[in-house]
């Protein structure tokens, strides 16, 4: 049986979508991402051909393969990857995981931006030639992510608290996302583990914040946006080409006050951009660029 594979390798999820070559889905998956990594080179494709090999069924012959992945930061190890896989046999079209918005929502040229447990840009210039920016990690950068979001919301809260400010909501809501009962324990909890599981997941803490009137909290999520749309400028001033910006990921998607900010910061300062949610999952990206190896063929 001959497949078109779509492969989404994110930071905790791998997304599997296999279709025969007249788009008849086989396999539509989700994995754990454990131990993915693009770097060594070599592990990175091992674990692609084991994922592969335990996804698809047995008597599957991989026509193409799209692969968006996180860790394909750079168009050298973009190339050294497809080249490796190449070397295994694997027909292959790679990209960084935020460059599957744009052909998963259709579009054959634009920008993505993902904002979930980390952030980051994606675009691409006249030639082809991948544009990334952001994506720096939850310590030095992500502002938008949910790590970053809580990393700032925390600094602000307590900042507030050193200036005497009676707690807005922000303070309160950060306590109880981490369990705990003063200002004092909620930096020694944030600071003792600063890694992506301790703090992404009381961003829902700050927008619920937000949404009960906390200023902090409502200006802590705008510069999020903000932090999107500079994503957006830089890619800009580098040459990335389209003009329709894709947005996903786990805090954009389910945070319109997130998604609201960055919709009118575009709008604000690329007028003529068009801002888009994903409704399809990312992966329907990687299948549409693992299909694009079969129109060339046809061209030729």
């Amino acid at each position: 049986m001959r497949l078109l594979v779509g492969l989404d390798l994110g930071g905790s999820k791998s997304a599997v979508l296999a279709t025969t070559t007249t788009g008849d889905v086989v396999v539509d998956v989700v994995h754990p991402a454990h131990g993915w990594d693009a770097e060594p080179i070599e592990s990175g494709v091992a674990w692609v051909q084991a994922l592969l090999a335990r996804a698809l069924p047995p008597d599957g012959d991989i026509v193409a393969l799209g692969i968006g992945a996180q860790g394909l930061d750079s168009p050298e190890t973009v190339r050294s990857f497809t080249r490796a896989l190449s070397d295994a046999g694997l027909r292959a079209v790679c990209v960084n995981d935020a460059a599957l918005l744009v052909p998963a929502a259709g579009f054959a040229q634009g920008i993505g931006l993902i904002a979930g447990t980390g952030a980051i840009g994606v675009g691409a210039d006249a030639h082809g030639d991948a544009l990334i920016t952001g994506g720096w990690g939850w310590v030095l950068g992500d502002d938008a992510g949910a790590a970053g979001l809580v990393r700032e919301a925390t600094k602000a809260a307590l900042l507030a608290h050193d200036d005497g400010t009676p707690d807005d909501g922000l303070l309160g809501a950060l306590q109880g996302a981490f369990d705990v009962d003063s200002p004092e324990r909620l930096a020694r909890r944030v600071n003792d583990e600063p890694t992506m599981a301790n703090w992404a997941p009381a961003a829902r803490a700050v927008f619920a914040a937000a949404d009960a009137g906390s200023t902090l909290a409502a200006r802590v999520i705008d510069a999020g946006g903000e932090h999107l749309v500079r994503l957006v400028d830089q890619l800009v001033r580098r040459g990335a080409v389209g003009t329709d910006v894709v947005c996903a990921g786990g805090v954009i998607s389910h945070q319109p006050r997130l998604f609201d900010a960055v919709r009118a910061g575009v709008a604000e300062r690329h007028p003529d951009f068009a801002v888009h949610l994903l409704t399809r999952p990312p992966v329907v990206g990687a299948l549409a660029l693992a299909r694009t190896l079969i129109t060339a063929d046809t061209k030729e």
